[in-house]
């Protein structure tokens, strides 16, 4: 391990002791435990150093380490493990800060390949073990922009979790990370690598429904009180000022903990950038347009009261200079569809519209009721497998969801999270990247970084 290591709190060391004796125990046994170092203090690491990347030959075995895995980055491993003969590819690390999660998981994948991955609770430990060539990594979006950068400094690609930032200026970072170290980085919008939706984009792109002038992204997704639940200790298994990274500190509260934290604007973009950005990435794709020069947002938290902070409804519109508009709508509670659809797109062009809803989309041409012949489903979710060839071939190119584009689609997200929050119409430069004449507004595009876990002005 590169840098000096400081001795923990006793809290902590009981911390590691703990994970450490409940790591033996794990069916995978002592060859487990021996593979692992568990760390329980967020200052025991530095930040990864610049390191040279590993070349992985056409036919040698690529490495692959997965951080964060209790919702999303169970998906992760399931792909990686579907593909481990077909891509030659192996699970060789795994990093989560509650030790129960990460503890299941190194067991599972023992039992399932017979060699179980090495495990930290620590990403920056991680980062420096030179045998690992990629990771994965699914983390509260806090910290995507972090994780990824300093895997970019370490020779590591990276296949990131949308969205990829937690704000508009982390996503710029995140590309000059990946071109300043020459990584392949990927963004988990997944309808990149989906068969049925790259041929509607390339209907729409080839004139089918004329000259779109609009789209919308719908997100109705039914979302329940969270209730309140009081401060409480940290659980002894839980590393929680690793988990709050760069966030503010503050007392533990499973309210804000697994998967509730995206309801909190410290750790979550709302469900715009939870849900929604998947179909944002889809809308602006299919506009093939970048940043717009307008943002208005209007919304709430409706329906109950609960500790819960960001909308629950929202609709935001964007326009470009052009006047073309993408209209996105969240509805948290009960709701009609819209053609059929609660979580998907439409697009309106001057001789008709299309519908997409999932893998499949649908042709209405004029005044007519009933749609055109049309795609159903094709090829299934191959994204990762996507990303695992590109890192192979170091082709920037062969990935369906490059970091830039991932950076431009979360953008327009978090535009839309400040003109709510700030509860006024915005004029943005896509040139800079800034809010126009607005300083207000552009605080929002940046945070105050808790140390160490600050996303550098220079990569």
């Amino acid at each position: 391990m590169r840098g000096a290591q400081k001795r923990g709190t006793a809290r902590e060391v009981t911390m590691n002791r703990i994970g450490r004796r409940r790591f033996i125990r794990t069916s995978a046994g002592a060859a487990v435990a021996s593979a692992a170092t568990l760390t329980g203090c967020a200052t025991t690491a530095t930040a990864p150093q610049p390191q040279p990347s590993r070349v992985v030959g056409a036919n040698e075995r690529l490495r692959v380490a997965v951080v964060g895995f209790r919702g999303q980055g169970s998906s992760h491993i399931n792909q990686l493990l579907g593909l481990q003969q077909n891509l030659n590819v192996e699970i060789a690390g795994l990093c989560d800060v509650d030790e129960r999660v990460l503890m299941a998981k190194v067991k599972e994948i023992g039992e399932k390949t017979g060699k179980a991955p090495i495990a930290e609770t620590d990403v920056r430990r991680l980062l420096d073990n030179d045998s690992i060539d990629a990771i994965t990594t699914a983390t509260p979006d806090h910290w995507h922009a972090l994780v990824t950068i300093w895997a970019c400094q370490a020779g590591k690609d990276v296949y990131v979790e949308k969205p990829v930032s937690h704000n508009v200026s982390e996503g710029r970072k995140m590309i000059e990370a990946s071109r300043k170290y020459n990584r392949i980085v990927q963004t988990g919008t997944q309808n990149r690598s989906n068969g049925g939706v790259r041929k509607a984009m390339e209907l729409l792109h080839q004139g089918a429904i004329g000259e779109v002038y609009m789209a919308r992204a719908l997100c109705y997704k039914q979302r329940d009180s969270i209730g309140f639940k009081p401060d409480a200790e940290t659980p002894p298994y839980v590393h929680y000022d690793l988990w709050l990274g760069a966030a503010p500190k503050r007392p533990f509260n499973e309210n804000r903990f697994h998967y509730n934290w995206h309801w909190f604007w410290d750790y979550g973009t709302t469900d715009m950038g939870n849900q929604g950005i998947h179909q944002m990435d889809i809308a602006r794709w299919g506009l093939n347009k970048g940043l717009p020069i307008k943002v208005n947002g209007v919304g709430g938290r409706f329906g109950y009261k609960d500790q819960g902070e960001t909308p629950n409804t929202q609709v935001t519109t964007f326009e470009y200079d052009d006047g073309v508009q993408l209209v996105f709508e969240v509805r948290g509670r009960w709701t009609n569809d819209e053609s059929g659809v609660r979580v998907g797109n439409l697009f309106y062009g001057s001789d008709g519209y299309m519908v997409i809803d999932g893998s499949s989309y649908r042709i209405f041409r004029g005044d007519k009721k009933e749609p055109e012949p049309s795609q159903g489903a094709l090829e299934g979710d191959v994204h990762i497998a996507n990303f695992l060839k590109a890192v192979r071939s170091r082709k920037r190119e062969d990935l369906t969801a490059d970091v830039f584009e991932g950076h431009l689609s979360s953008a327009l997200c978090h535009m839309g999270n400040v003109s709510y929050r700030l509860g006024r119409k915005l004029i943005f430069d896509p040139k800079t990247e800034r809010f126009v004449n607005d300083d207000e507004a552009n605080t929002y595009l940046t945070r105050v970084y808790r140390e160490p876990f600050v996303v550098p002005e220079t990569v």
